[in-house]
């Protein structure tokens, strides 16, 4: 007896509230909400509006400075390192070979040899630019 009287008092409740709910959303939906005349045309709005001008004029700007600007002077960048790489290969081809070059006392210092490999090559080693011949020092 008692679960039913419960069942029913929560279903009584529970379309009271949907009830009140739709009532009150009829009653928005029905009237025409217009703001008043002060509302409209404030310092607060005028502000937020040239603030909203000012972020798009400001990235309408960066687009065209990133577009126009940047990309072209990467791209002549890119292009005057390149120059420059071929012109150092070229210089290294007129240079004696490694060999054959002076090594003088204060290149390839070693006070003891290294951890890695053979212990007289350092850890940025390359043989195409670097040579330590030890007997041959001056």
């Amino acid at each position: 007896m008692f679960p039913q009287r419960s069942l029913l008092r929560l279903s009584q409740r529970h379309t009271q509230r949907f009830t009140s709910v739709r009532s009150a959303a009829r009653r928005f939906n029905h009237s025409e909400s217009k703001l008043p005349s002060w509302a409209v045309d404030n310092e607060f709005n005028r502000e937020r509006a040239a603030v909203k001008h000012h972020a798009a004029a400001t990235s309408d700007l960066w687009r065209k400075l990133s577009l126009y600007a940047v990309i072209p002077c990467l791209a002549l960048a890119g292009l005057n390192a390149y120059n420059l790489w071929v012109e150092h290969w070229e210089h290294w081809e007129h240079m004696p070979p490694l060999e054959e070059r002076v090594e003088y006392p204060y290149q390839n210092i070693r006070v003891k040899n290294f951890p890695w490999g053979n212990g007289d090559k350092t850890i940025f080693w390359n043989d195409n630019v670097n040579y330590h011949n030890k007997d041959k020092a001056t």
